[in-house]
């Protein structure tokens, strides 16, 4: 798993957390917008329907998100999202490679937990209704493709900070049941301007 971009998103979220301890206390209720930037990791454990010889593939991409909310109260929302979750491509053996592109629509139930005015923690649980294609291709030739639409539990926690009465900032993990892969997650630095 490549660590970068996690790694990168924490930083941000540490560095962005300060600035909230000299505002004000958020909005309880209403309706926010916003987006988000992270990894999606991706993972095969066993390829056995391929060839024998292949046993494992992992690999990430930049996936992003856009999502719009309702807050009934500070502990409980309702949300609607768009999530692209890239490409992630490799070889599992070489001249072997795997591709998958997975990108759908997510409502979700999420649940917040404020720690005083400024941080919180949240969980959130929902179907992701997606459509996914994957490609498997040898240099040898062959060129084997699957394409579904499904709809798979989704669900993650997060840390987040109010910055002002208004913009909220969020670092989130979050776990996908999508078919054909054994392991599906992505990290998450969120954005979101509360109305």
């Amino acid at each position: 798993m490549n660590f970068k971009i996690p790694a990168a998103l924490a930083v941000m979220t540490a560095a962005l957390a300060p600035a909230a301890f000299s505002q004000e206390q958020t909005e309880t209720s209403g309706f926010y917008l916003g987006g988000g930037v992270g990894q999606f990791n991706a993972k095969i454990d066993d390829v056995d329907q391929i060839d024998n010889t292949v046993d494992r593939w992992k690999d990430d991409d930049t996936a992003y998100k856009i999502f719009a909310g309702y807050r009934v109260n500070r502990f409980l929302g309702l949300e609607a999202a768009y999530l692209n979750l890239g490409k992630p491509s490799g070889a599992v053996v070489p001249g072997f490679n795997v591709k998958e592109a997975v990108d759908g629509f997510a409502p979700y139930v999420v649940g917040t937990i404020p720690l005083g005015p400024y941080f919180e923690l949240n969980g959130r649980v929902g179907y992701y209704f997606y459509d996914a294609n994957m490609r498997q291709t040898s240099t040898l030739g062959g060129d084997v493709q699957f394409k579904e639409d499904s709809s798979a539990l989704a669900w993650g926690a997060g840390i987040g900070a109010n910055i002002g009465e208004k913009f909220n900032v969020k670092f989130e993990y979050e776990r996908f049941d999508i078919k054909n892969l054994d392991g599906a997650d992505a990290l998450w630095l969120n954005a979101a301007w509360r109305f």
